[in-house]
């Protein structure tokens, strides 16, 4: 009744998955750095505008990459 499944990796899947676990500690690290500079100083203004670049260049590629699908959509409509 039910099918059973195997599952084989390749070298291809091995690799894929060895990246996606190790981006997180590559992350981790340079957010320690950020962090330590952020303590040592008392001017939040320093913070704020290290935060608002994050956000700037975290939402950058959404949009591009949002109007990019848009156009193609609108393309293949007409």
């Amino acid at each position: 009744m039910f099918k059973k499944i195997t599952f084989r990796p390749n070298k291809r899947t091995l690799l894929v998955l060895s990246i996606l676990f190790l981006a997180p500690l590559m992350g981790e690290a340079q957010c320690a750095m950020c962090r330590a500079v952020l303590e040592s100083e008392d001017n939040t203004a320093v913070a704020e505008g290290i935060n608002n670049g994050i956000v700037y260049l975290m939402a950058i590629p959404y949009i591009l990459i949002g109007a990019l699908f848009f156009i193609i959509y609108r393309k293949m409509r007409s």
